[in-house]
């Protein structure tokens, strides 16, 4: 997190660390951001989670974490699901081979 000088407000902070999620103010709003939406911030340590910037004014980085997020994530987490399109296409690979043995004909 990265203050501005000569008392200008600060565009972002961690405002709270729960067992659930972490909690950010972004330009005058509040995001909850829980760890089964968001899982590369659990078992992180404070600092890396507090080492926020606030990009563009419209992107969040977290540069110990190498994590990016635009605020439109947060505010339309619909349109972004976070699955891998890699996973998705192995998965997907794996259940459409035949799984059972071949039954001989007779």
């Amino acid at each position: 997190m990265k203050s501005l000088k000569h008392g200008k407000s600060i565009s972002v902070s961690v405002e709270n660390i729960t067992p659930f999620g972490i909690w950010i103010f972004v330009k005058e709003k509040e995001y909850f951001l829980s760890y089964k939406d968001y899982p590369y911030f659990k078992s992180q340590t404070l600092n890396s989670i507090q080492n926020v910037q606030f990009l563009h004014g419209y992107h969040l980085y977290w540069p110990d974490l190498d994590v990016d997020l635009e605020i439109d994530n947060l505010e339309n987490p619909e349109k972004y699901p976070l699955k891998s399109k890699i996973i998705e296409k192995q998965k997907k690979h794996l259940t459409s081979h035949s799984t059972g043995r071949r039954i001989a004909a007779r």
